[in-house]
């Protein structure tokens, strides 16, 4: 199992940013998928799922109406589409399994909102 995350950065806030996380070595079309963040001295934190076929999607509330989740079978492929930045949204993001997530997480993509 594996995990790559990119599209991290520096933004301003107000800001916006979109992450993508390319999965292998499971079957990532059958999988519901999430993003999490981790922000420092933090403990990971559940940000954004989508299920398999894409009909269901939720968010923790400190980001609905900002963030939009969505996937890529055929590319195994899951993206975190990020508006309206808050600096509060600083953090390494990683995608992973819904539940349970897999013991293997990818590097992150780390996340600066500041001026």
């Amino acid at each position: 199992v594996q995990f790559v995350e990119s599209g991290g950065g520096l933004v301003q806030p107000g800001g916006f940013l979109t992450l993508s996380c390319v999965a292998s070595g499971f079957a990532f079309s059958s999988k519901t998928m999430s993003w999490y963040r981790q922000a420092p001295g933090k403990e990971r934190e559940l940000v954004a799922y989508i299920s398999s076929l894409a009909r269901t999607r939720d968010y923790a509330d400190s980001v609905k109406g900002r963030f939009t989740i969505s996937r890529d079978n055929a590319k195994k492929s899951v993206y975190l589409q990020m508006n309206s930045l808050k600096p509060e949204d600083t953090a390494v993001y990683y995608c992973n399994s819904r539940s349970p997530p897999f013991n293997s997480w990818g590097q992150g993509t780390q996340v600066t909102v500041s001026l």
